[in-house]
This record gives C-alpha cells, sequence and structure tokens, in this order.
C-alpha cells in the first residue's frame, strides 16, 4: 500500500504542475475586473487559492513553484509597470514580497497539515491491520489460521500476496523477514518486486504488531493444550478412583456372598433343599460379577475408541424384541410392556451393541419403576425409529438429566436402586458409535423417559 502510494504522487508530478499553471493562469484572469473594486494588492490574494490547493494535493516544492509563478504573473500582468518584472513603486515591491512570503507559509502549512493526515491515514492502517490479524489469529489454533491470516493482511497491505509462518527465517530469502516469538520463531514471505521502502514500513510498523499477536496466540494455544492435558488427566484420574471404588465396594458383594456360599456347601448337615440353595446364590452372585466385569470391558472399549461397531442391515423391531426379552429374563419381577408402532424398515447397525445398548436402559428403567410395569415403545420418525423407554419412578432431576449417562454416576437420592453407574454411559456409547443418539427426559415425581432415535430406511430401499 505505501508503494502504491508513492508510485501514485510520482506519476502525479506532471498533473501538479499542469493544476498550478491552469490556477496561475485562472488567477490572473479572474484579477482583472477584481481591480475594478478592489486595490491591485488586494486582489492578488487570490493567487493564495491555487497556491493552498497544490500544496494541499502535491508535494510542498510543487506548492512553492506555484508560489514564484503567481508572484511572476502578479508582477508581470498587474504591478505597474505590466509586461516586465521591473517594480518601480516602493509599495508594489513591498506587496509582491509579502505575497510571495504569505504564499510559501501557506505551502509549508498545507505540506504540514498533509503530512500529519498522511500520518495518522498510515496510523490508521497500522490499526486495521493489528486488529483485523489480531480477530484472524485469535478465534482458533494458530497453525489452523495462519493459511487465513496471510490472505488478510496481504489484502491489507494492497500486496499480491504474503505468506506467515512458524519457524526460523531463511537468511538467504531477501524478503523473508524474522519474527520473534518469545520461545519461538516465526517468518513473513513478502512477494518479490515489494520494494526496500515497504518492505522496511512493514519491518518496522507492522512487524512487532505481528511478533506481539503471534506470541500471544501461541501462548494461549500452550495454556489451552495444558488445559485439555490437565482435564484429561484429571478426568483419567476420577475414573480411576471410581474404578477403584466399584471395584472394592460392588465386587466384593458378590464375592462375599460367593464365598458365604461356598464355605456353607462344606457343612455335611446341609440337606439337598439348603445345598441347592446355596448352589443357586453361588451362580447368581457370579452373573452378576460377570456382568459387571463385562461392563467394565465395555467401557475400557468404548473409552479407547476400540469398540468399532459392526454394522449390517437388521431390522430394528427385532432388536428391540430380543432386547425385552432379555430384560424380562434377567428381571423378570418388573414387568416390561411392548407397543411396536413401527413400519418394516432396517437400520444398518451393530444388532449385538444395540441391543445391549437397549437392555441396559430398560434394565435402569426397571429398577427405579419397581414394581410398576416399564413401557416400551417403537415409532416412526421422518429417517429414525424412535424408541421411548418409560419408567414410572421417582423421576430425574433437570441438572442430573446428561450427568447420569457419565461413567460410574448413581443418583445419591436414589440408595435404594444400587448400581456401578456405568449402564447409561455404555448405553450412550453403543447408541452414539452406530449413528445414534440417546437423551433422557423427566418431570420430577413423574417417571423417566429415555428417547433413543437411529437411522432407519425403507425395507425397499435397505434389503
Amino acid at each position: 500500500m505505501i508503494s502504491g502510494m508513492a508510485s501514485r504522487r510520482s506519476l502525479s508530478v506532471s498533473a501538479g504542475l499542469l493544476v498550478a499553471l491552469a490556477g496561475v493562469s485562472l488567477a490572473t484572469l479572474l484579477i482583472f475586473p477584481l481591480k475594478q473594486v478592489a486595490p491591485t494588492a488586494s486582489a492578488g490574494m487570490i493567487y493564495l487559492l491555487p497556491v493552498l490547493a497544490v500544496s494541499i494535493f502535491w508535494d510542498r516544492w510543487i506548492g512553492l513553484l506555484t508560489a514564484v509563478l503567481s508572484a511572476v504573473a502578479f508582477n508581470l500582468f498587474h504591478i505597474q509597470p505590466t509586461g516586465t518584472l521591473s517594480v518601480n513603486a516602493p509599495e508594489n515591491f513591498v506587496a509582491l514580497l509579502l505575497f510571495l512570503i504569505t504564499a510559501a507559509i501557506t505551502s509549508t502549512l498545507a505540506e504540514i497539515s498533509r503530512a500529519r493526515a498522511r500520518e495518522a491515514e498510515q496510523r490508521r492502517l497500522e490499526a486495521d491491520i493489528t486488529a483485523d490479524l489480531a480477530g484472524g489469529l485469535l478465534v482458533g489454533r494458530v497453525s489452523d489460521q495462519l493459511p487465513e491470516a496471510s490472505r488478510r493482511l496481504a489484502d491489507n497491505l494492497d500486496l499480491p500476496g504474503a505468506r506467515l509462518e512458524l519457524g526460523p527465517a531463511d537468511p538467504d530469502e531477501g524478503l523473508d523477514l524474522r519474527l520473534d516469538l518469545g520461545s519461538g520463531s516465526g517468518r513473513l514471505e513478502l512477494p518479490p518486486g515489494t520494494s526496500d521502502t515497504e518492505a522496511r514500513w512493514i519491518t518496522e510498523r507492522i512487524g512487532p504488531s505481528i511478533e506481539a499477536i503471534l506470541t500471544v496466540a501461541l501462548e494461549r494455544d500452550r495454556l489451552q493444550d495444558q488445559a485439555i492435558e490437565t482435564g484429561a488427566l484429571q478426568r483419567s484420574d476420577e475414573l480411576k478412583t471410581a474404578l477403584i471404588r466399584s471395584v472394592s465396594h460392588d465386587f466384593r458383594t458378590p464375592l462375599a456372598g460367593i464365598l458365604t456360599s461356598a464355605e456353607a456347601l462344606r457343612s455335611a448337615s446341609l440337606d439337598d433343599t439348603e445345598r441347592a440353595e446355596m448352589t443357586d446364590s453361588i451362580v447368581g452372585e457370579a452373573s452378576r460379577l460377570s456382568l459387571m466385569v463385562n461392563n467394565l470391558l465395555d467401557l475400557s472399549r468404548l473409552e479407547s475408541d476400540a469398540a468399532a461397531p459392526r454394522r449390517d442391515w437388521c431390522s430394528l423391531e427385532e432388536i428391540v424384541e430380543t432386547a425385552v426379552e432379555e430384560a424380562r429374563r434377567r428381571n423378570p419381577d418388573v414387568p416390561v410392556r411392548t407397543r411396536l408402532e413401527s413400519s418394516p424398515r432396517l437400520a444398518r447397525i451393530d444388532a449385538v451393541q444395540t441391543e445391549r445398548a437397549l437392555v441396559n436402559l430398560i434394565e435402569n428403567a426397571q429398577r427405579y419403576s419397581d414394581p410398576e410395569p416399564v413401557t416400551v415403545t417403537l415409532h416412526d420418525g421422518p429417517t429414525t425409529g424412535i424408541i421411548h423407554i418409560v419408567d414410572r419412578g421417582p423421576g430425574i432431576p433437570a441438572a442430573d438429566l446428561e450427568r447420569i449417562f457419565e461413567p460410574f454416576v448413581t443418583l445419591d437420592d436414589a440408595p435404594s436402586h444400587p448400581g456401578s453407574g456405568l449402564g447409561l454411559a455404555i448405553a450412550r456409547g453403543f447408541v452414539e458409535s452406530n449413528g445414534g443418539t440417546v437423551r433422557a427426559e423427566s418431570l420430577p415425581g413423574q417417571g423417566a423417559t429415555f428417547v433413543v432415535e437411529m437411522k432407519t430406511e425403507e425395507t425397499n430401499q435397505g434389503g
């Protein structure tokens, strides 16, 4: 932009000279009728108009040249004796000298005013470039924003191109400007053909702003990475703590039951009925322990993105029916009612994972709805199958509707409904890995509803 302004000024010198000649000529002609109503010395002040105009829009030297041309024209055409450059009357000489001084002062003041305006415009440009660059670099990671920031910087500088990069500058590249970024370095590559004047201006006036913005942006990225790492470590610690608590508490109960029953089986005084009861207790507690281990393994796979679904076209209605039957088998004391209102549709999902997720949701509903029945419905959305699992329990507080899907979270106000806090987390993980969504809805005291949506297609499209 600076080089463009300089070239425009250099190309406009001839235009300035033409304007000066035209202005002096016009002022000379206007003075003739003015002398009829005003003294010649007063009428001569009209020459200040072209001097002022040229000084404002062109260099001071063109303004001074206009002042000299005005003095010559004034002397030649309006100061006696006219037609010559001599001055006979002292008062005319004084008037001419005062005019020259006034014109010179006017030209100088106009140049000073123009220089200040030019400097103010340059500072405004620098501020705009800095603000625009900051807006581009501080909205995301520096590495992602550098290409767009480079393009905007080139546009603001009126250059055909520019490139901001992180890393040391190339000492063999004359237009590769080094940027000191505190603990690192960067460079600003300017396009070939950039003038020395413009490169110097960018280095001295724009470079420090670029360095400051990049330094702040890189520090922000570092702090964000640090915060993410800290959050991940904290999350990991929380999971480890919760896992230890789960193992120490939830595993202890079935293990204690198994050990107690096994010890009792050693007694010779047990009859067949008591022995069968002890055996059933061992089988039940072992099954419960196996379920906990499977939950932990599933959560581990989901947390490490190792639970990739094996997708195939499946009947969502059949998956729902199978999940309901499994939930009834595991907990026959709480009935599960179904209402399947879906048209024949297929979903491209992992049937095992989806069924596991639905079983977890239904079992959770049974735990809180006991002894009232749980209702499972399936109906069609525009492009999805929508499953509602409704219980008649105490409901879920609004603040916990999302939190209940986090691992190892159990509601503090539900001690009578023990659980490891893994079922809902695993259910959401499996549903989302198969392209679906699951959410909880509830009104206090009116039970809870889990809503699962899975993408489906008509059977004649998916076949």
